[in-house]
């Protein structure tokens, strides 16, 4: 286990203790809605004061198909000073995953694709892939659950560097430096170059540009009219100013700056930006409100396809991270590339959801928990009434 994980996992007990011990006389106040996403308000605004690297978090709060909440803290750019609003646009980092894979599933509802399709069929250069034989040919749902047995990067020096219509040409470039680190379907290990290629084996599948394809399928359809793989001249003025590094060490302005030109392969994987409430849009798909696809295939992005440890808290579906306790079950995702930080979180059981984004890497703020607190008290509510 991963020291970041084991911190999630300490964290989530502190959670589920602080609320074991909230005194009977307050069950009313804790049930409140209003409270709820009062005090939500507030521990946002005082970690982004505690962090004090004049940064900003936006957030936003989905009940149903309906944004309840939504705020943002701080500034856009620490030299300037301007302030945050909801419409100003951060970089989602990994949560781009789970847009390559309803992406996936809509063009298994069309007959393009199987899930069980080899990736040799779309991508014969994975043959180039060290160690590539018929024992460890790669499938779609292989690669969109993390069970590829690919390791997470390639062995390629550059090959998170260069302009973003070059990113194909980079998947390409980088195969015969991928190696396998497991069988494939043994084990869950993420893998970012994995969905390179998956998204590279997608576009080809379809023979249409994977980020055409994500924008005519996804972004128009939901009406996510702030969400960009190229940020336009007309909205850099509303775009967070990335810091990489946080309250505890140097703050670089540079990389973020220079990764706006683009992150090499890291398209189908980290590529996108967007805001609160545009992710809000589609979260709502994401958890049936619309039709991005056929519920059951939906249902299936929440399954992890290998056998799930019932004494576990943390599984991976289809581009979807699945975490649970004694209380509740949620699905999203985190993102993180250079000076950008977000969660994209949700009930599996229930109507509730958090986005939170930032302009930075490090500080007091672990948006992953803060999501999974807010959402954990929210589920009281559909307890109780």
């Amino acid at each position: 286990m991963s020291i970041k994980n084991k911190v999630i996992l300490f964290m989530i007990a502190i959670i589920q203790f602080n609320c074991s011990i909230t005194p009977d006389k307050n069950v009313d106040e804790v049930v409140s809605e209003e409270l709820i996403l009062k005090e939500f308000q507030h521990q946002l605004k005082r970690d982004l004061e505690d962090d004090n690297i004049n940064g900003s978090i936006s957030a936003a709060v989905l009940k149903g198909d309906k944004i309840i909440w939504s705020k943002a803290f701080g500034f856009v750019d620490n030299t300037s000073k301007t302030k945050a609003d909801t419409t100003t646009i951060y970089r989602i980092g990994s949560i781009t995953k789970t847009f390559t894979s309803i992406l996936m599933m809509q063009l298994l509802e069309e007959g393009i694709i199987e899930l069980e399709d080899p990736i040799e069929k779309y991508v014969p250069e994975v043959k180039e892939l060290i160690g590539y034989s018929d024992m460890t040919k790669i499938t779609f749902l292989q690669l969109a659950s993390h069970t590829s047995g690919l390791h997470r990067e390639p062995n390629m020096e550059d090959a998170s560097d260069g302009p973003i219509n070059e990113w194909k040409n980079k998947v390409l470039k980088a195969i015969p430096s991928i190696s396998f680190q497991s069988s494939p379907g043994e084990k869950y290990s993420y893998s970012n170059i994995g969905y390179g290629i998956l998204g590279l084996a997608l576009s080809r599948a379809v023979k249409k540009p994977y980020i055409q394809l994500v924008k005519d399928n996804i972004f128009i359809p939901l009406g996510m009219t702030t969400t960009f793989f190229n940020v336009p001249n007309s909205k850099l003025d509303q775009l967070a100013v990335g810091m990489e590094g946080g309250p505890f060490g140097e703050i670089n302005m540079e990389i973020p700056k220079k990764e706006h030109a683009g992150r090499g392969y890291k398209v189908p994987n980290g590529a996108i930006y967007s805001t609160p409430n545009d992710m809000a849009k589609f979260m709502g798909a994401m958890m049936g409100f619309q039709n991005l696809v056929h519920p059951s295939n939906l249902a299936q992005m929440h399954q992890s396809p290998l056998p799930e440890d019932e004494t576990w808290w943390q599984n991976y579906g289809l581009g979807i991270r699945l975490l649970r306790d004694s209380i509740i079950s949620t699905a999203g995702h985190t993102g993180s590339v250079s000076g950008y930080t977000a969660n994209f979180m949700y009930q599996r059981e229930g109507e509730y959801g958090v986005v939170i984004m930032r302009n930075y890497n490090w500080g007091m703020t672990n948006i992953d928990l803060r999501s999974f607190a807010v959402l954990r008290r929210l589920k009281k509510i559909t307890k109780n009434n």
